[in-house]
């Protein structure tokens, strides 16, 4: 089973990047992502999925209509996934839901399963200058974390997402790390997409930077063995079904995005992690370095 998908390789129905529940044992989050002309639109009958809309590039408008009322918003997005936060929209269980372009856009739909197609949680539009930036790491393994689809942040059944951004020549997903266990108080057991987007770092020669790539490792336990070292371009899914991940690497001159979408069989909604035992003690380290001052990318808020 490979669990690296590159651009293009999902693609179907309109979209370039398609991650669904299927018969490899992947259960309970996708993604759809893709370009649309202004005017495009999108519709997705939710019935058991809670979706959150992402744009990546541009702005796109939301309605939704179901048993949770009729809504809708516009999403202001931003110039790329590298100038800041975004606008995004939650869309309960039970919607239709139409993502439509206003001027040229690139967006993602992300979706957790739930458990019945009722709208537990209302329909929400987080604003950009709602979203909590977090600079994690320090050193060579700063990034930039945009957390607005998280439990404290987003109130949802089961879905857990954020965006990361990881400057040229820096380390992310570090130290790896699994959720892969229902450990009350110290694991949740979350499956996980990576997608990816890589550009060239300010500075570095567009003419020369015609081909920014970045890495991702995952790799299992005895019991659970997976092995995934994929060489990612922008466009590119890596699927975590299990197991440490990490590190993703940003190759120096290239900064590197993803975008995280997790969810579980658990009742609670929760990102609990366990570090490799080998590698945890990068983390004490942290307090004794600077954090990158190329971050936050986007700029401060």
């Amino acid at each position: 089973m490979s669990w690296h998908h590159p651009f293009g390789s999902t693609a179907r129905d309109g979209w370039d990047v398609v991650v669904e529940p299927d018969a490899s044992g992947w259960e309970h989050t996708g993604l759809y992502a893709g370009r649309l002309a202004d005017g495009d639109a999108r519709t997705h009958e939710a019935g058991r999925r809670e979706h959150v809309v992402v744009p990546l590039s541009g702005s796109v408008h939301v309605a939704v209509s179901g048993a949770a009322g009729e809504h809708e918003a516009k999403l202001a997005g931003r110039s790329s996934v590298f100038a800041g936060a975004s606008d995004v929209a939650y869309v309960p269980a039970g919607s239709s839901l139409t993502v439509t372009a206003v001027g040229d856009a690139r967006v993602a739909v992300v979706f957790a399963v739930t458990e019945t197609a009722e709208a537990r949680f209302p329909f929400r539009h987080v604003s950009a200058d709602e979203v909590p930036v977090e600079l994690r790491g320090a050193g060579i393994a700063s990034r930039e974390v945009r957390n607005f689809g998280v439990p404290g942040v987003l109130e949802a059944d089961s879905i857990i997402a954020c965006e990361v951004v990881t400057p040229g020549g820096n380390w992310s997903s570090w130290p790896p790390h699994k959720h892969d266990e229902e450990r009350p108080g110290e694991e949740t057991a979350l499956e996980e997409i990576y997608y990816f987007e890589v550009a060239p770092s300010a500075g570095t020669p567009a003419a020369a930077a015609t081909d920014p790539v970045g890495y991702q490792r995952v790799y299992g336990t005895e019991h659970r063995p997976i092995d995934v070292l994929a060489e990612v371009r922008a466009g590119d899914v890596v699927l975590v079904p299990h197991g440490w991940h990490g590190p993703a690497i940003a190759g120096p001159g290239y900064d590197m995005y993803y975008l995280n979408v997790m969810a579980g069989p658990g009742e609670q909604r929760a990102w609990l992690i366990c570090d490799d035992p080998a590698h945890g003690w990068v983390r004490e380290t942290w307090p004794d370095q600077p954090v990158d001052p190329r971050l936050p990318l986007g700029g401060t808020r």
